[in-house]
């Protein structure tokens, strides 16, 4: 089984990791979506998040754009980070199982505002 979690808003990909509303949090086997959760973002401070994934047994995670601290720490739980993912959730998380999704490594390096990652 292999858990794949989305930082989402409105189960859309949102463009920061860490100001998600919630992680939509997929458990696959065999390629295919299994099950759906829905899970509320308990808060963004340093290095809480990555953490928290990987308590919850996670192995990949999707987003828009991540600061590099939180690339390292997942890093170092061996989970893989694709960024630069945009669009449903469920869709993305369909493409990635299907290998069609690649990290654009979009990593955010200002923490001031949400809008400038990416641009």
């Amino acid at each position: 089984m292999l858990k794949v979690a989305v930082a989402c808003e409105n189960k859309m990909v949102c463009g920061h990791f860490g100001h998600c509303e919630t992680f939509e949090v997929f458990e696959t086997e065999n390629g295919k979506i299994v099950n759906q959760e829905s899970i509320p973002n308990p808060g963004h401070r340093p290095g809480f998040l990555p953490n928290f994934l990987h308590e919850i047994g996670v192995n990949t995670i999707i987003s828009g754009g991540m600061g590099g601290g939180a690339v390292d720490i997942f890093n170092g739980h061996n989970i893989e980070v694709i960024l630069g993912a945009q669009g449903d959730s469920r869709r993305v998380v369909e493409e990635y199982l299907a290998g069609n999704l690649a990290s654009t490594g979009s990593v955010c390096h200002e923490h001031a505002h949400h809008d400038e990652c990416g641009e």
